[in-house]
């Protein structure tokens, strides 16, 4: 009698768990987020990422973000759990989770897991470090000074001091990581900050930027070129970590250098608004509607970016994993350099 109880509740039991994983399975065969498989971009794509598995996303300012595989195109947005329609940034972390922040969005960002949209709520925090494993995100803008910081666990929420003898409101515009393993800042309007995990030190706006003290650019891009030096969106370069401003003591040396990029003495186009190192240690500019020019440490050449014989307005530009450059604009899509020009993406 007593064999056979013990029978039945092993049994019993053995049911329930059974039960029970079917349950786990299906409530996260649940969870799948399918996008909508579309055709074509939307007309804003501003930012350009490829992630380690080799998929393209697309951030865009009015219609969500876009997953291209090779094969299929995947409009994600709001109604799939995207935290909001418009994308100012994309990154990835060791794990192959991807991240997208917003410009519209307070205190939190997205993060897909390759099944489904969560929301990370950022915690204020005076939590300022420097871990090699650290992700930076820009908050959003409103004069804040503000920046996130995630070690994988907590989003912080960090509140930069108030820079020296600066006063003026400022927000985040673009965020590096250099050689050093240093982070730097680059700020509307004032300047730019690198971060060494103990201090903070400024190059002010009076510096990095053309516009005196309107604050009409900022310092969008931030980059180094094959020698070292930083190109901070701006005609100038700057040497941080060379063996004569390390010996004076000094946070950096400014050097008049390429000037406008077409040449004239009195140009417009000694500020950019994206810049990027190719694999060839060639720098390339990217301006709001004279195009694209590359520098090679010598000449400067002149890339028109135009649909129907006109001019179109460009934002940014991105280097892939296979060394191939993109372009992010306002109103036309995706580009892509197929090695003389550039042309739209998926027409």
């Amino acid at each position: 009698m007593k064999l056979n109880i013990l029978l039945f509740l092993s049994t019993l039991t053995l049911f329930a768990s059974c039960n029970g994983q079917t349950s786990n399975q299906k409530k996260s065969t649940d969870q799948f987020i399918k996008g909508d498989t579309v055709k074509e971009l939307g007309k804003s794509i501003m930012v350009i990422y490829q992630d380690s598995k080799n998929v393209y996303w697309f951030g865009s300012w009015e219609t969500g973000v876009y997953k291209y595989d090779g094969n299929e195109l995947v409009n994600y947005t709001t109604k799939h759990g995207l935290l909001n329609n418009r994308i100012d940034e994309i990154k990835e972390d060791k794990f192959g989770n991807i991240y997208f922040t917003s410009a519209n969005a307070t205190s939190s960002i997205s993060k897909f897991n390759g099944n489904n949209f969560t929301t990370l709520k950022a915690v204020p925090s005076e939590n300022w470090k420097l871990e090699a494993t650290d992700m930076w995100f820009k908050y959003s803008y409103g004069n804040t000074g503000k920046v996130y910081r995630y070690d994988g666990i907590t989003l912080f929420e960090l509140q930069f001091p108030k820079p020296p003898n600066l006063y003026n409101p400022f927000d985040i515009y673009s965020i590096y990581k250099d050689r050093k393993g240093n982070i730097w800042f680059g700020t509307n309007p004032v300047g730019v900050c690198r971060y060494n995990g103990k201090s903070f030190e400024w190059i002010t706006e009076e510096d990095v930027t053309e516009f005196r003290n309107e604050g009409a650019n900022g310092v969008r891009s931030i980059t180094e070129d094959k020698n070292g030096d930083f190109w901070f969106n701006t005609e100038y370069r700057y040497s941080v970590y060379d063996s004569t401003t390390l010996k004076n003591n000094k946070l950096y040396t400014r050097h008049k250098s390429i000037g406008g990029l077409d040449g004239k003495t009195e140009s417009n186009l000694d500020e950019y608004l994206s810049t990027v190192r190719d694999d060839n240690s060639d720098l390339w500019f990217v301006t709001y509607r004279d195009g694209v020019w590359k520098y090679d440490g010598k000449k400067i050449t002149h890339y028109a970016v135009q649909d129907n014989s006109k001019n179109i307005t460009l934002f940014s530009i991105y280097k892939d994993n296979n060394g191939a450059l993109w372009l992010g604009t306002h109103e036309n899509g995706a580009w892509k350099f197929n090695g003389q020009t550039f042309v739209k993406f998926l027409q």
